[in-house]
């Protein structure tokens, strides 16, 4: 049997701001007043249970109640949150008819994943930040780790990231094998960066070049 401490009362319906529970559950109040829900079979979405509410001394069975299950939330940018079990994360992907050249502002407010679908046509800058009014360095605390992905589509002349910034100032990263010196020809090249930030507007740049075709 699992338990789940509920603040307050409880009527209509119950959301769960986690993955379904198996097994038979019990939803309880820390006090002998207010209301609970108690199901058999545990609680997944769609599920019933009855709402008991108490007088102080015994439960007494009140309506059927169905629950439902939450399936997305949604994150602060900063601070930590732990999760008992991740079944799968979605990350945010921005794809844009965009050819890589010239310094492309990557914003980690905006996107995980950043997927240019025209054909590269030189060899460009990834600039990381915020977004265009807040920096890197405000939103990563030290000791922190971000992981940004870059997919770059390449045609008969393929170009590489050859140059990487942090908040407009360029980090030489350690690369996966060796520096990436090309490009691979008719098909994406997926990079790869996990920001560490080590002391403040300090980094180190883990970076990996992937081809697939």
């Amino acid at each position: 049997m699992s338990s789940v401490v509920i603040a307050g009362n409880t009527s209509g319906s119950i959301t769960l701001d986690a993955p379904a529970v198996a097994g038979t559950t019990v939803l309880t109040l820390p006090a002998t007043s207010g209301t609970v829900l108690t199901t058999t079979g545990g609680v997944t979405p769609g599920s019933t249970g009855n709402i008991l509410t108490s007088n102080g001394t015994t439960w007494v069975s009140q309506n059927t109640v169905s629950t439902t299950a939450v399936s997305t939330a949604t994150l602060a940018s900063t601070g930590a949150t732990t999760f008992n079990a991740l079944v799968t994360a979605g990350e945010t992907t921005t794809i844009s008819a965009t050819a890589a050249t010239g310094t492309i502002n990557y914003d980690l407010l905006t996107q995980s994943v950043l997927y240019y679908t025209t054909n590269a046509s030189a060899n460009w800058t990834l600039n990381i930040r915020g977004n265009s009014t807040t920096t890197l360095n405000s939103l990563m605390s030290i000791g922190e780790t971000r992981t940004v992905t870059f997919l770059v589509t390449q045609g008969a002349t393929a170009y590489y990231n050859n140059v990487v910034q942090v908040d407009g100032t360029t980090v030489t990263p350690k690369w996966q094998g060796a520096a990436p010196v090309a490009g691979n020809t008719s098909g994406i090249d997926v990079y790869t960066y996990s920001i560490v930030k080590t002391a403040a507007s300090t980094y180190i740049i883990l970076a990996a070049q992937t081809a697939f075709k």
